[in-house]
């Protein structure tokens, strides 16, 4: 499908190779270049879940043993033969607010070919949450320069016993509400320009700072349910971002999961994208969920068919490694897992599918996301761990980085 609202052709690589040094073609020109990265036409992004280090708010409400939701992770247990529980990660329970792990975090993925990492970002009771894995984390790593980012706002309510049921139980009663008022969200808009737009390999596209909104929804709940007042929202943050001396803001809509639409929802999902002016979509994990991760990746592409067919903006692909967040809750077993068939191997094929999308939308930059940099507690991870060591970090480089595969795929 060839898009009317095309992005340049021209911005679309995500890096290029120019005098030993590497320029992000989304970069604002005022910057430095992004320093001796791998070469790639692919822009990989991995979400990163900033919840593994301590901090006075979630040890308060949250994780009291003071390492974050390593609490949580390091308790999970098998529900059935062969389930891999508790998950053990190769470095051990690092935390991520410290920047010598971040550093090495950043060589690793740069070196298999991921540039992006796309941190979520939390707001609740009128302040940030979980912030200091970026702030202090990625932000004072002596080599984040190497890496761009960008914020996904992870606007989404929080029951007392999602993030720790050891603590909650059946307390099903909200923590956190994310709903804003106009007041907070100047707050939030102001804040983030400040803090991360200002950042120098902040990611961006035709020199617009990417901005990713998890929950459209909850979105609209903070502006009365009206489309209109949330375009007013979205329309006041990119006159902020313009008064800061950029050309624009790019705003993406989160899918989070995403799942096959009837074709009312269609209708009202892309009359929806493009009544509050979002410039592209992306999505959290790959969706269509299954125990067997053969069958969830093709859900995923037939799912990611359709939205592309309604679509008038970029769609971006996703990947996910896999799924099983049973340290979290502990009714769930083996239906709610996926345990057949997810490999290294297997995640390569449906990376090099995401690539084929890619490559066939070139009026579109080439961004691929990964769900995920360190969902250790969703079983979906780019890190090495025990079981698969470098595995998918290696089909990352594979896929992206050598083109091993590619002379196969191209059609005769």
């Amino acid at each position: 499908m060839i898009r009317t609202n095309k992005i340049s052709r021209q911005c679309a690589l995500c890096v290029l190779l120019t005098a030993g040094h590497i320029t992000s073609c989304t970069q604002h020109p005022k910057e430095e270049p992004v320093r001796d990265a791998v070469k790639s036409k692919y822009c990989v992004a991995a979400y990163v879940w900033p919840s593994c280090h301590d901090d006075p708010v979630s040890r308060n409400a949250l994780w009291t043993e003071g390492a974050g939701e390593w609490e949580v992770i390091r308790k999970g247990n098998p529900r059935f033969e062969g389930h891999y529980q508790p998950r053990q990660p190769l470095w051990g329970y690092e935390a991520d607010d410290d920047p010598k792990v971040v550093e090495r975090w950043i060589d690793a993925a740069e070196a298999h070919g991921i540039h992006v990492f796309i941190y979520d970002w939390y707001w609740y009771d009128g302040a940030p949450f979980l912030e200091n894995a970026l702030n202090n984390g990625f932000l004072k790593a002596e080599n984040n320069r190497k890496m761009q980012f960008y914020i996904m706002w992870a606007n989404h309510d929080v029951k007392r016993n999602y993030w720790n049921v050891h603590r909650y139980g059946d307390d099903t009663s909200l923590l956190w509400n994310a709903a804003v008022d106009w007041e907070n969200y100047k707050i939030i808009v102001a804040r983030i320009i400040r803090q991360y737009f200002s950042q120098p390999n902040y990611f961006k596209i035709d020199g617009e700072p990417v901005f990713s909104i998890f929950s459209v929804d909850k979105l609209l709940e903070s502006f009365g349910g009206s489309t209109d007042e949330a375009r007013k929202a979205l329309d006041y943050f990119r006159d902020e971002v313009k008064k800061a001396g950029f050309p624009g803001l790019h705003i993406q809509w989160n899918q989070g999961g995403g799942a096959l639409m009837s074709g009312t929802q269609a209708d009202k999902f892309s009359e929806k994208v493009g009544a509050m002016g979002f410039n592209s979509v992306a999505m959290y994990n790959m969706g269509g969920i299954d125990e067997d991760y053969l069958v969830y990746g093709a859900n995923s592409i037939r799912i990611r068919t359709q939205m592309d067919s309604i679509l008038q903006i970029p769609l971006f692909p996703c990947v996910s490694i896999g799924w099983d967040d049973t340290p979290r809750f502990p009714a769930k077993g083996i239906r709610d897992v996926v345990h057949r068939n997810n490999t290294p191997q297997s995640f390569a094929m449906l990376l090099l599918k995401a690539k084929e999308y890619a490559d066939s939308h070139p009026e579109q930059p080439p961004i691929i996301t990964v769900n995920a940099w360190n969902e250790w507690v969703e079983g979906s991870y780019l890190l090495p761990d025990m079981k698969d060591g470098f595995g998918y970090l290696e089909a990352v480089k594979d896929v992206i980085v050598d083109g091993k595969y590619d002379k196969y795929m191209k059609k005769r």
